[in-house]
């Protein structure tokens, strides 16, 4: 059994990390600035989680806080009537956030990253120093899920959103008293994320200790949603909502495969080993081309005596005996399960737009598209990890790159709906992910 004591290493083999990008791409812009009719963007403002807030490359830093989707929708706005538009930036004293992960190096093709630890924004445990600044309009809470934006609890847990409130209201002021009372003429709105992607994100696990990696049930997802919706339209505001993408279509849970595992542990075991094995709600079997592992999936724990077995046994995920916990791999039913039910929500929300008279925005559809790559005005993108130029290091968030293209299909969305026409952004100006 000496070949249990081996460290087990893969190799993702991610060969071409050289950005596809041509030489002055023609940058099509359909849309010049005209009266609004009944539009009025004077006051936008943006409810959402990290996505909206800016959130990238694990953390929420400055640089990526400026390019965030609602900030490059207000400045195009200001052509049409559109007022002051803030978002809550860190300092540049600060500006490192809360930390994030960069690109260090390549290694025979792979990346190799790295914690930025500088310039951070902590005074304390769980504690971001305290916004200093006007009125905000980027109402983005990472972490925020429908479920939890009328629990007053939740700003207590959550230092993104305690950073925005008086120390007073902590533990007691929720996600929808926060957005309430804004006067606001117009909005976008993208929750709903978090309610599936926490699930899935941890294997489709429902750990009884973290309430962030359970599913939020579809009749509190339905009526919450629809309570906030009325909240944002109660004097006949218009604006936009934004699907729920396919959670299992980001690079998070596309790059690291079975195939690449078990190309890693043959190589690394001298064929003595070539199955995983998982465990999932139907028993334990060898993985497949149908099951999808995360990116933090720990693979220098194969082969060893883990805790996960029960009693402690060697050869983790390599026998059947024991095999890999159920948070690190979507099994196939789990994934079936996790489509149904983001379409089924979707399906919610698109006809909530209709009998609300907004917009959609349908982001589902277009990371649908980014699975195989399209070609953006002579960019390549896609979700491809490193490569892709839309999604940023940890494999969920958005690159600047990929905020601009969230941008103008939003802007479309508004367009198409209200006969506006509102410029779109420049998507080919702003980075991907950042190569060393």
């Amino acid at each position: 059994m000496k070949t249990f004591r081996k460290n087990i290493k893969l190799y993702f083999g991610l060969a071409s990390l050289a950005l596809i990008v041509s030489c002055k791409p023609e940058i099509s812009n359909d849309f010049e600035p005209t009266q609004n009719g009944n539009v009025d963007f004077s006051k936008y403002i943006s409810i959402g989680n990290s996505l909206t807030a800016g959130f990238s490359d694990g953390g929420l830093y400055l640089e990526v806080q400026k390019t965030a989707f609602p900030n490059l929708i207000a400045e195009k706005f200001r052509s049409h009537g559109g007022g002051e538009f803030n978002t809550p930036f860190f300092s540049e004293a600060q500006s490192n956030g809360s930390g994030y992960i960069r690109l260090k190096e390549l290694v025979n093709g792979n990346p190799v990253t790295e914690s930025v630890t500088d310039k951070l924004a902590y005074t304390g445990a769980n504690t971001l120093a305290k916004y200093e600044g006007p009125e905000i309009h980027n109402l983005g809470i990472p972490g925020m899920r429908i479920d939890h934006s009328g629990v007053g609890q939740v700003s207590a847990a959550n230092m993104y959103f305690k950073r925005l409130i008086a120390d007073n209201e902590v533990g007691t002021k929720n996600y929808q008293q926060f957005v309430a009372g804004r006067n606001h003429t117009f909005f976008t709105f993208w929750l709903g994320n978090n309610d599936v992607l926490g699930y899935a994100s941890n294997g489709g696990y429902e750990d009884p200790l973290d309430p962030t990696t359970t599913y939020t049930s579809e009749a509190v997802f339905k009526a919450v949603y629809t309570n906030f919706i009325n909240l944002l339209t109660d004097k006949n505001q218009k604006g936009v909502l934004a699907t729920i993408p396919d959670v299992t279509s980001v690079p998070f849970f596309t790059t690291v495969t079975t195939a690449r595992i078990e190309a890693g542990v043959k190589a690394s075991t001298g064929g003595a080993f070539e199955k995983i094995y998982i465990t999932t709600a139907n028993g334990v079997r060898a993985a497949t081309s149908e099951d999808l592992f995360t990116l933090r999936f720990p693979t220098d724990t194969l082969g060893k005596a883990v805790v996960y077995g029960n009693p402690m046994t060697a050869g983790y995920g390599l026998i059947p005996q024991n095999p890999l916990h159920d948070k690190f791999v979507l099994d196939k039913d789990e994934i079936a399960d996790i489509k149904a039910r983001v379409n089924n929500l979707n399906a919610f929300i698109k006809n909530l737009a209709k009998d609300k008279n907004l917009a959609v925005a349908d982001v589902n559809s277009l990371l649908t598209k980014l699975k195989t790559g399209i070609n953006y005005n002579g960019v390549g993108v896609s979700s491809a990890y490193v490569t892709g130029n839309a999604f940023s290091l940890d494999g969920i968030h958005l690159t600047p790159m990929g905020n601009a293209i969230m941008a103008n299909m939003i802007i479309e969305a508004i367009n198409s709906k209200y006969g506006t026409k509102v410029g779109k952004v420049d998507a080919t100006g702003f980075r991907g992910v950042k190569m060393p």
